[in-house]
């Protein structure tokens, strides 16, 4: 039975529209961000792949997905692949609306293929908490009310501090994690970083023959948040002084698979489709599932975070100038809440910079019909003409299909400076 204490998310406003109309959806992300509590409400029956004894009985019938009633929920659907294809043929057959959610935390193991599903089984994609979905406030900016490019009026005023994000980081979006207490957490977030790589990826195909060396790579990985440091040099600060240090193609190994996992959430480079920009980078920006895990990969707390503690692992000139520890975690909370907000304003999200790093913008934000937002992020209380830059340069470049600019901070006032750029709170910011 649904959940009397469910947590409402963004994404069940997009589930209640349309899930009568398509007969499979399967809700992907990192183990933990309540895709299992968000199928579960709409489910009449439920199979859950990773109980031994129900994992058996559908690998031993696989028609029996099709006998029990709708909405069938299957839950860790990869840990028996051979289950997409069986939806995909119920589809076919005439499955109406409603008929399957599928949950799974990770993509399909390597060497195991199935097809595609495309037509079939439409996949979304659940993320972390996003910041409005954390119930600390009510957001007075909409996302998607500046991708119409109706130039709303920017108003409001936050309570936030940056003590307040800084314990957020750390808190985490994970909702069985952050109702804990501050040690029950810490041990949580290790025991989520423990079991992923000694259990979790063996169970999805993945082979981890130095299980500390995985570790050493994914800390290392955790320092380079926000940055687009090249893999090499990551793989350099994994293993400082190492002659038998794993190979790059060892590393390309542990990337991928944590990637089917969903636990890498890198942000892609901004591709500039019809427009007169070029020599932008194609180098992803690095992102965890969730920005607590890094600050626990490096053994950070909030206080150690507002006391400029903690690595610095910068991958370009204006980077390595400007960024703090605290300023590259802050830049992945918000990052985490923006894509969850774009998504449900069907955009996609990127990152721009030049290669001459002349010019970079922390988030571009681009709908369906090429309009595009661009968002800086600043750990800072006030917001200068300085701050603001790179997105006049953009405005240049683009003309009207930037229909606005955007620099999200920590301080208190939601506005429009005179340039028209929307300075806002991070935490009054919304789908």
């Amino acid at each position: 039975m649904p959940g009397m204490d469910y947590q409402r998310r963004i994404v069940d406003d997009l589930l209640d529209e349309v899930l009568p109309e398509l007969p499979a959806i399967a809700l992907e992300g990192a183990k933990g961000v309540g895709k299992t509590a968000t199928a579960t409400q709409r489910a009449r029956s439920v199979l859950t792949l990773s109980e031994p004894a129900q994992r058996a009985a559908v690998a031993g019938n696989h028609a029996l997905i099709r006998e029990l009633p709708q909405p069938v929920l299957i839950d860790e659907w990869q840990l028996e692949p051979g289950v997409w294809d069986t939806v995909r043929h119920a589809v076919d057959a005439g499955s109406g609306g409603g008929s399957f959610l599928l949950a799974g935390s990770a993509h399909t193991p390597p060497g195991v293929h199935i097809h595609s599903g495309a037509g079939r089984i439409v996949s979304l994609k659940l993320r972390p908490l996003a910041w409005s979905e954390r119930g600390l406030g009510r957001p007075t900016v909409s996302l998607a009310e500046l991708l119409r490019g109706a130039t709303p009026r920017i108003a409001g005023l936050s309570g936030v501090n940056l003590r307040g994000y800084a314990e957020e980081i750390t808190r985490s979006g994970f909702p069985g994690i952050r109702r804990l207490g501050a040690r029950a957490r810490g041990l949580g977030l290790d025991s989520y970083v423990s079991r992923l790589v000694e259990r979790e990826l063996a169970e999805n195909g993945a082979v981890v023959r130095r299980p500390s060396a995985m570790m050493a790579w994914l800390r290392a990985y955790a320092a380079a948040t926000s940055t687009d440091a090249a893999y090499s040099a990551i793989l350099d600060a994994a293993t400082p002084g190492e002659g038998d240090k794993p190979s790059n193609e060892t590393a390309r190994g542990y990337r991928q698979a944590l990637e089917r996992l969903f636990v890498l959430d890198p942000v892609p480079a901004w591709t500039a489709s019809f427009t007169p920009l070029r020599r932008l980078t194609k180098t992803p920006k690095h992102h965890l599932a969730d920005p607590a895990l890094a600050a626990r990969l490096v053994g950070i707390e909030a206080d150690g975070l507002l006391v400029g503690s903690g690595p610095r692992a910068a991958a370009s000139k204006r980077q390595a100038g400007a960024r703090t520890w605290l300023g590259a975690l802050f830049e992945s909370l918000v990052t985490q809440s923006v894509r969850v907000y774009a998504a449900a304003a069907d955009a996609s999200v990127g990152h721009l910079r030049t290669k001459n790093t002349e010019h970079e913008i922390d988030l571009i934000v681009e709908a369906r019909d090429l309009s595009v937002v661009a968002i800086e992020v600043k750990t800072s209380d006030t917001v200068t003409a300085r701050d603001t830059s790179h997105l006049a340069w953009l405005q240049a470049e683009l003309g009207d299909r930037l229909v606005d600019r955007v620099v999200l901070y920590a301080g208190e006032h939601a506005y429009r400076d005179p340039s028209g750029t929307a300075i806002v709170p991070f935490a009054l910011l919304g789908p």
